[in-house]
């Protein structure tokens, strides 16, 4: 288990305070005024830290070192639209909206990153940019991070990004080199029928049926068009159609998401599902329309930043996690620069943080906010970022 050094360790009171004011004022992606506004109070009081406004809503806070030569690491601030049920006493004070994924946690760390660097800025060899970045869980305030010339401003040779992972236990971390997180788009599919009285179907083009039979045909894209040592899930989520329990649908809408490691995966799998959609409502003499959003890249972790992690923190505390088919648009910044996406674990049984991200009730414990604090003090040493 992962101990964090004294000096982060006496910085608790004031991680339980950023966090639990965090978490009572969640935004949703770009809205997140509130939140730039405690960032930018909390940093301004700490000596050497140039802190601007970003990305709208964003922050960005630059530690200058020796060299302007900058190592990047990215918090996120975005909530999510979900209504808060744990129950504590520093809820959400935002109706309909939680900080559910974490992000108050991950502000948390980034500002006590910035206070500790602070302390020990006579240390920096190379600069370090601290990003709280809006819009992570949609549509993407990383791309306009990455769009907005930032990286070229400070000269940005690498960055590290965080999560806290409730599928890990307090006091580690997890990771892996090369793929750790999917690529990821929506895709919506319109069927144009004619409707018709239920009892003369004859009479009508049925795009509820023919809606119904896409739904399963649609499983073999991953099934029988991609090679099965590659990975990749295709979900319908939702399907709308039918006015009357007697009538035969004249319409029909499916939603879904496709998720991949590979963009190769990725845009043969979506012309595929072109074809299917085509194909499939031709069939039962209906119209079809598919129109895919591509999101996300895959989270493509740097080789090298993976070791200097692992042998920093030690192989001891650092789990290799299979990859997930979740999604992060800290992609971007991997697409810019090498970097490296560690899961921080905040899983504990007997305080009752077993909750997953995105959940009514997901909590956890301020504490594991230290062991990520710490974690990348190491890295920097590791890395000679701080001598």
């Amino acid at each position: 288990m992962f101990i964090p050094d004294q000096t982060t360790k006496d910085k608790l009171e004031l991680a339980i305070r950023h966090r639990r004011a965090l978490h009572q004022i969640p935004e949703v992606g770009f809205q997140e005024v509130e939140t730039q506004r405690y960032i930018l109070s909390a940093l301004k009081v700490l000596d050497g830290v140039v802190v601007e406004r970003v990305a709208e809503t964003g922050v960005s806070a630059w530690i200058q070192g020796e060299s302007e030569k900058s190592i990047a690491f990215r918090a996120d601030m975005d909530a999510l639209e979900v209504t808060e049920k744990t129950g504590l006493v520093f809820a959400s004070s935002h109706k309909g909206r939680m900080h559910a994924c974490g992000h108050d946690g991950h502000m948390t760390m980034a500002l006590l990153l910035a206070q500790s660097l602070s302390e020990q800025r006579h240390r920096l060899k190379k600069s370090v940019l601290i990003l709280f970045q809006p819009a992570e869980e949609g549509p993407g305030g990383a791309k306009v991070l990455v769009e907005s010339g930032i990286f070229e401003k400070y000269h940005v040779e690498s960055i590290f990004g965080y999560h806290l992972f409730p599928e890990v236990a307090s006091g580690l971390f997890a990771t892996r080199s090369g793929p750790l997180m999917a690529m990821t788009g929506e895709f919506d599919i319109e069927i144009k029928g004619k409707s018709a009285h239920g009892a003369m179907p004859h009479l009508g083009k049925d795009a509820l049926l023919a809606a119904s039979s896409l739904v399963s045909v649609l499983q073999s894209v991953v099934s029988r068009n991609v090679k099965p040592t590659e990975s990749a899930v295709l979900t319908v989520g939702k399907m709308y159609s039918g006015e009357k329990r007697n009538v035969i649908a004249g319409h029909a809408r499916l939603e879904g998401t496709f998720r991949a490691f590979s963009k190769d995966v990725f845009e043969t799998s979506l012309a595929r599902m072109q074809t299917i959609v085509n194909g499939v409502a031709k069939g039962y003499d209906c119209e079809a329309e598919i129109e895919v959003r591509p999101m996300y890249p895959p989270v493509l972790n740097d080789p090298g930043l993976t070791e200097l992690f692992i042998e920093a923190v030690g192989r001891e505390n650092v789990l290799e996690i299979e990859p997930q088919m979740l999604a992060e648009d800290f992609s971007y910044y991997q697409e810019a620069v090498p970097g490296l996406f560690v899961f921080v674990g905040c899983r504990d049984a007997a305080q009752g943080h077993l909750f997953g991200l995105h959940h009514e009730c997901f909590n956890f414990d301020e504490n594991v906010l230290l062991n990520g604090v710490s974690a990348m003090i190491k890295v920097f040493e590791k890395a000679g970022v701080l001598i």
